[in-house]
């Protein structure tokens, strides 16, 4: 199958069956939905909502967090994976977003990693979940599944997959394409044993192809090793056989 063909079938099925794809973070504004992203870096967005109604309670805007400390940020973070480091993050972030963004969560994708704890993954994020702008975030979860499916090639880091997903994707696409790969990595094409037996994609998908053309080959291989070990086993019987054949003619003699 052609790559175009492939991405087709892909924007194809998700427009389709997934029209209304998001973000699973909880978040009322900007703000909440870039200290939602921040935190969510190697940890799950359950856990993240499980702590965030508390830390958006009590910093509520920019100038609350700013004025706070990573200490007091850590209580409320404690639970989610490094937490010393993220409410250093914070609290640097809602300084600068303060002092030098006017309070604004920017849109532009490069001041947007100034802010300390911001990556490319999280300014995509913030760019597309946002305000809408074409751009895609890519996590291990987009990583993994658009090498899975045959939508990137040879790509061995995330810019460059996010390269090659911009480049073939629809513009207007790129922004919920995340949210689709995403979608399918967390549910069904997770990381150690993908659900490829109710995966709605498999048609299409490169991964599951090489996996059951190896299959194939591996139990053609099987079964010609056991159709080997029958003949040489019905051989040696038949060799038996002869020799008592034998023995019982030369006896009678």
């Amino acid at each position: 199958m052609l790559r175009s063909e492939r991405y087709r079938n892909f924007v194809d099925y998700f427009s389709k069956n997934q029209p209304g794809a998001q973000t699973e973070l909880h978040y009322g504004n900007p703000f909440q939905l870039l200290i939602a992203v921040i935190l969510s870096a190697q940890c799950t967005d359950k856990r993240i909502n499980q702590v965030t109604p508390a830390l958006f309670a009590r910093f509520p805007t920019t100038e609350s967090l700013a004025v706070s400390n990573p200490d007091e940020v850590f209580t409320y973070i404690r639970s989610v994976s490094y937490p010393n480091n993220k409410a250093k993050h914070l609290v640097g972030m809602a300084k600068m977003l303060t002092e030098v963004f006017n309070g604004e969560v920017p849109a532009d994708i490069n001041e947007l990693q100034k802010l300390p704890g911001v990556g490319r993954k999280t300014a995509n994020v913030i760019a597309s979940v946002v305000y809408d702008l074409p751009a895609i975030a890519v996590d291990t979860h987009v990583f993994r599944v658009a090498d899975r499916i045959g939508l990137t090639t040879n790509a061995r880091t995330p810019l460059a997959v996010e390269k090659q997903l911009v480049k073939y994707l629809p513009k207007e696409t790129l922004a919920i394409a995340h949210h689709w790969l995403i979608l399918h990595g967390r549910y069904i094409c997770v990381a150690r044993s993908p659900k490829c037996e109710i995966c709605p994609i498999s048609w299409f998908c490169r991964y599951y192809k090489r996996a059951n053309t190896e299959t194939a080959l591996l139990k053609a291989e099987a079964l010609k090793v056991k159709k080997i070990k029958a003949a040489k086993k019905k051989k040696a019987v038949n060799a038996i056989h002869k020799e008592f054949k034998k023995r019982s003619v030369d006896k009678n003699i």
